[in-house]
């Protein structure tokens, strides 16, 4: 499946519009992930905990979303957005993504 960010496949070119197909994912982050990302922000330097908690986290948004254009027969997501956001409850920090696009046929 073609997913792009532009709003014309690269290289093809869309036909129908079958609507608009979302994914999501959270991911709860651990105290050790924690306690480490806090060392970091006082040493310098990258989390790569959080780095690859949420590279996991955008891997399965697009699959989800992925998977929601299959359904619709589509050969193509175009115009995909994805967005980051932190959650925090009660129980610890939660990481969420979403990705979201238009599911098109090719011509």
């Amino acid at each position: 499946m073609l997913v792009s960010t532009t709003d014309t496949p690269p290289g093809r070119e869309a036909g129908t519009s079958l609507g608009v197909v979302a994914g999501e994912a959270i991911l709860g982050v651990n105290i050790f992930r924690d306690l480490f990302a806090g060392i970091r922000d006082i040493i310098g330097g990258r989390s790569g905990g959080y780095q690859k908690a949420l590279r996991e986290a955008r891997e399965h948004a697009m699959a989800d979303m992925e998977t929601e254009a299959r359904a619709l027969g589509a050969d193509a997501v175009i115009g995909v957005d994805i967005d980051y956001e932190a959650v925090d409850t009660q129980k610890g920090a939660m990481l969420l993504v979403s990705c979201n696009g238009t599911a098109v046929k090719l011509r």
